[in-house]
């Protein structure tokens, strides 16, 4: 038995001998240092979603009138606290997660060339059911947290935390491209870009 393992593993040392090396992946990727405020604002409009650029001082007054009288999933670490609003605080169930009337969070980054957010499950963030459950998802980005393009996102990531990409409410189409929204995660996508 080790005659042949030996064997095998010898004619796999003898096939790959006379192989060239790999040649290096070129990470070169272009970097555009366009992380307007503009562009993600243009983009994420695109998807459907509803989009508020604001001052740091707009951000309560617009979310107590936008989200009045709800039931919101609140993450921990969000530093807002929001009047008219009953937060809903994890550990929470499914059922209490499904019986939300929304879920509002911060970001890890945002990015404008292609109007995606990318939650990491950081402080504001939560857990990714959190964000996938209630039907209306409100997130709050910094402009500093907005990158240009998705090589310039990825830098600021960590690739070993649970990264979830969020372009727009969720939509799918079937065959005759009937598009239905709501079905693999939030029907409604509202985000407060503060300036």
């Amino acid at each position: 038995m080790a005659d042949a393992r030996a064997e095998i593993l010898g004619r796999v040392r003898a096939a790959l001998r006379d192989k060239p090396d790999t040649p290096p992946v070129v990470r070169d990727y272009v970097r555009t240092g366009d992380a307007s405020v503009e562009l993600l604002a243009d983009r994420i409009a695109h998807y459907r979603a509803t989009v508020h650029v604001v001052t740091p001082d707009e951000v309560v007054p617009l979310l107590a009138e936008r989200l009045a009288g709800k039931r919101i999933v609140v993450p921990d670490g969000l530093p807002w606290d929001v009047p008219g609003v009953t937060a809903l605080r994890d550990p929470l169930t499914v059922e209490e997660l499904d019986r939300a009337d929304g879920v509002l969070t911060g970001c890890a980054v945002a990015i404008a060339q292609t109007g995606t957010i990318v939650l990491d499950g950081g402080p504001g963030q939560g857990r990714r059911a959190l964000t996938l459950l209630p039907d209306h998802h409100v997130c709050v980005v910094r402009s500093d947290q907005i990158a240009g393009t998705v090589p310039e996102a990825l830098e600021r990531l960590d690739p070993l935390r649970p990264l979830t990409f969020i372009s727009g409410p969720s939509a799918t189409s079937d065959i005759e491209l009937d598009r239905v929204e709501g079905v693999h995660g939030p029907r409604r996508l509202e985000v407060l870009v503060v300036t």
